[in-house]
C-alpha cells in the first residue's frame, strides 16, 4: 500500500512540475500578427475580412444555407499551410475527417461555421486561435500564424 501511495505521489508532483512549465507559454495576442497575417494575404491572392476574433476569412463558396454548429460533426477537405508555405496538414477525402467541431482549434469553430455544405473558406488564422504558445509537432512552432484552405462537404 505504502508503494502504491508513493508512486502516486511521484506522479502527481510530475504532473505539477509539467503543469508549471505550461505557465511560461504566453500566447500572442492577434494584434502583434495582424501584419504578418495581411501581408501573408496579400502576397497570396487572399481576400480577407477581419473577423472580430482577429481572424481573416474569405468566403470563396458560401454552400448551403445550413450552417454547422458547434456540436456538429464536420466532413472536410482542407489543406494546413505555416506562412513559409510548408504544408502541415490535408486530407482530400472528406470520408477521413468527421470532426467534432468543437474539438477542433479555435479558428475553424469560428470559420468554419460561416460556410454551409459545399461551401469553401480560406481562413488566416492567429496562433491565438490555433496552436498558441505550444505549437504542435515539429511542424507548427510556437505562436505561428497558420493558413487554411476548407471545404465543408458535409455536416451531421
Amino acid at each position: 500500500m505504502k508503494q502504491i501511495f508513493a508512486t502516486l505521489m511521484v506522479a502527481s508532483l510530475m504532473l505539477m512540475a509539467g503543469c508549471s512549465k505550461e505557465k511560461g507559454c504566453t500566447n500572442v495576442n492577434p494584434s502583434e500578427e495582424q501584419t504578418a497575417m495581411t501581408t501573408h494575404m496579400s502576397a497570396n491572392g487572399v481576400t480577407g475580412t477581419l473577423h472580430p476574433s482577429g481572424m481573416y476569412y474569405e468566403i470563396v463558396a458560401p454552400g448551403g444555407t445550413a450552417k454547422p454548429t458547434s456540436t456538429s460533426r464536420v466532413y472536410v477537405r482542407y489543406v494546413g499551410k505555416t506562412f513559409d508555405g510548408k504544408i502541415f496538414d490535408q486530407q482530400q477525402s472528406a470520408a477521413n475527417t468527421g470532426f467534432q467541431l468543437f474539438n477542433l482549434i479555435r479558428g475553424w469553430q469560428i470559420g468554419i461555421p460561416l460556410i454551409g455544405k459545399g461551401g469553401f473558406i480560406k481562413l488566416v488564422i492567429p496562433s491565438s486561435l490555433g496552436y498558441g504558445c505550444t505549437g504542435a509537432g515539429e511542424d507548427i512552432p510556437a505562436n505561428a500564424p497558420l493558413y487554411f484552405d476548407i471545404e465543408l462537404v458535409d455536416f451531421q
